[in-house]
């Protein structure tokens, strides 16, 4: 009954939505046991005058935001801007305190309203971090991770326990492999026991698939044997940080809420919340069908997990660990190519395992197998061109090129993706097409910053002149990933 009458109060709450942003009530503290708080309610709630948001103010600490006296300076460069960020965005071990899962070490937050830890934002965070010189909050962070695989058995989209239930773009062993750059190869040894335990999660029901069962939590069985991976969550009701619009968007859909609620909470883990690449209609949200698809980035995630736990076993002289990981790699890129690249279009795109096809909306998703080296010298080459001929825009690459008013469609542009198309050019030599977007990112970043003093979550690589725009929650400033990306971008090509 208590659990019930929980979730009486808590659909109340944010159905009327007394916050303006859903994420607020789910990061309120209790002032005193949950149990007494809705013991009261029954009893307020009966008497005249009553009123919902006073009731919630007087029961509930809203979302603690330290006070930092942190004001920005234009004056700064935008490089000096971020280096006076770090310490603002710093966050001390923590106690439990109503939804946050407590970290024992010290990490960086993106900004805005995320005030706890992201998983794949934290990633991009770090090629700052390694910038400014900061290899303990680096380690600091890796230790953080590392502790929630251990205890949870997987890293969670962030620690917070309304995140429970799902992951996100798996790039811990992509930070083991950056610490180990400041530390030495002992680094990868070190956490070889939670790369393996990542794994795990992500192949979890894997010995379980059969051909009629093909597909199991995060594992998918193809038709030749083959297991890749899709996003999904544990959960299929809406997501508490999101009720409100989760709810409205089942009364739109002819899904079954309960289909609908895993698809969108898969959405949530891919880290692209959302996008059109999602859909099965291009302009419908409420045909979002995450969990059948396989990712392209997703799997070139998990074939580097795979090698980097290879290369731990043989930093151990294991041969046959080094080669039982080197052949799931190996197996997993030719699954990648198989079902994943599209000679006609030149272009990687996601696979729909139910509907045996490949989906058809072009995204940036297809320069992650350049990123980790998956592509041929050739297809790098034709990947190239379908950058340069539709995804090159005045402000960097954009994302997808639909305009559907998800904030992962055009016309934004998000760091990790002009980082990881960057990147992904210069690995096979394609410098100045990897230069241009670049310094058109870097020079978009630095005329926002001066004419507002911040940096923000996203951009709008369209039409610099305006500021980016759609999705579930305003623009944020802050911003963890952005300054990750840029000053390691500026440490390469300039301001």
């Amino acid at each position: 009954m208590e659990l019930f009458e929980q979730k009486i109060l808590f659909d109340i709450v944010q159905m009327q939505k007394i916050f303006p942003d859903g994420k607020t009530f789910v990061d309120c503290i209790p002032k005193k046991e949950l149990q007494e708080i809705i013991n009261d309610y029954k009893v307020q709630k009966e008497k005249q005058g009553f009123g919902l948001k006073e009731f919630v103010l007087s029961n509930f600490e809203l979302p603690f935001i330290p006070e930092t006296g942190f004001t920005g300076n234009q004056n700064k460069t935008v490089v000096e801007h971020i280096e006076s960020l770090w310490p603002v965005l710093t966050r001390e071990p923590d106690i439990r305190k109503g939804s946050l899962i407590p970290l024992p070490y010290p990490y960086i937050v993106p900004g805005g309203r995320f005030g706890e830890i992201y998983y794949w934002d934290s990633y991009f965070t770090m090629l700052g971090l390694q910038v400014s010189g900061k290899t303990d909050m680096v380690e600091s962070m890796v230790n953080n991770f590392s502790y929630l695989i251990d205890t949870l058995g997987y890293i969670p989209n962030g620690n917070r326990s309304y995140f429970i239930g799902r992951s996100q773009p798996p790039f811990f062993s992509l930070m083991v492999r950056l610490l180990s750059e400041e530390k030495g190869k002992d680094i990868l040894v070190k956490y070889l026991p939670q790369l393996e335990k990542e794994y795990q999660f992500w192949m979890k029901g894997t010995d379980e698939l059969t051909e009629t069962n093909n597909s199991l939590h995060h594992a998918v069985k193809l038709k030749d044997d083959e297991i890749m991976n899709r996003y999904w969550d544990e959960n299929n009701t809406p997501r508490p940080e999101s009720y409100p619009d989760d709810v409205e968007l089942s009364h739109q859909s002819g899904q079954k809420s309960e289909t609908l609620f895993r698809h969108i909470r898969g959405g949530a883990e891919s880290g692209w919340d959302f996008s059109s690449r999602w859909f099965k209609e291009k302009d419908s949200f409420a045909s979002i069908h995450t969990t059948d698809i396989i990712p392209v980035d997703l799997n070139c995630l998990v074939y580097h997990l795979e090698q980097t736990i290879a290369v731990a076993y043989h930093h151990l002289h294991k041969t046959k660990m080094t080669e039982q990981y080197k052949q799931l790699a190996e197996k997993r890129k030719a699954a990648i190519q198989h079902y994943c690249w599209n000679e006609e279009n030149g272009f990687y795109f996601d696979y729909d395992f139910v509907e045996n096809k490949q989906k058809q909306s072009l995204t940036l998703a297809g320069i992650v197998p350049l990123f980790f080296k998956v592509a041929t010298p050739e297809q790098a080459k034709q990947v190239a061109a379908v950058i340069e001929e539709k995804f090159l825009c005045p402000g960097g690459v954009i994302t997808t090129l639909e305009t559907t008013g998800q904030q992962w469609d055009a016309p934004n542009g998000w760091a990790p993706l002009q980082w990881m198309t960057i990147k992904g050019l210069e690995n096979y030599g394609l410098n100045e097409l990897a230069k241009e977007i670049a310094l058109r990112w870097i020079k978009l970043n630095d005329d926002v910053y001066k004419r507002t003093g911040k940096i923000m979550e996203k951009y709008n690589v369209m039409d610099t002149a305006l500021e980016a725009g759609g999705g579930e929650y305003p623009g944020q400033d802050g911003f963890g990933w952005s300054n990750g990306v840029l000053l390691a971008l500026i440490k390469k090509y300039g301001i």
